[in-house]
């Protein structure tokens, strides 16, 4: 192999983990304004046909369950009201078709004892578990782990920073 070749094979494996990369962050960044906006397809769509949310209240599995907590009373309270759902940058690792991404996330909500306020209710580990299939990126499984105290929601954290 020339010098050349073995610089062209390095350089096209780079641009393929850039790209992969930048495909997860675009997926991830996605969620926020489809939760928010009530997008149930686009929140849905992110998620393998089979994959799974996992809240402290619950774990959602599929596509239908993610379109029903988007369309579900409690959430179109949210957004009727006002709320944002709001990620830190995530932390990236890939290996081959699988990915991990960790972040935070925050839910704010419209502050109904201030009428020009807001207030975050949740802040949460995040996990998200992705699978690159026919060429795009799915999440597999996203855990949140709520950020109280609990030794769960810092592993979480630490498990996706750690060697």
């Amino acid at each position: 192999m020339t010098d050349t070749t073995a610089l062209i094979e390095s350089l096209l494996a780079r641009v393929e983990l850039l790209e992969d990369k930048l495909a997860i962050t675009e997926l991830l960044t996605t969620y926020s304004p489809a939760v928010d906006s009530g997008s149930a397809d686009e929140v849905a769509n992110l998620w393998l046909e089979d994959g799974v949310y996992d809240v402290d209240t619950g774990a959602m599995h599929g596509r239908g369950e993610l379109r029903a907590m988007v369309h579900s009373a409690s959430h179109q309270n949210w957004i009727m009201n006002g709320a944002a759902h709001m990620m830190t940058p995530a932390h990236i690792r890939i290996d081959g078709n699988k990915a991990v991404a960790t972040c935070h996330s925050q839910l704010v909500i419209k502050d109904p004892e201030n009428p020009t306020g807001f207030k975050v209710l949740r802040i949460t580990a995040n996990r998200w578990e992705l699978i690159k299939t026919d060429g795009e990126w799915k999440v597999e499984l996203r855990t949140n782990a709520l950020l109280d105290g609990r030794p769960e929601a810092r592993a979480l954290l630490a498990a996706g920073v750690t060697a």
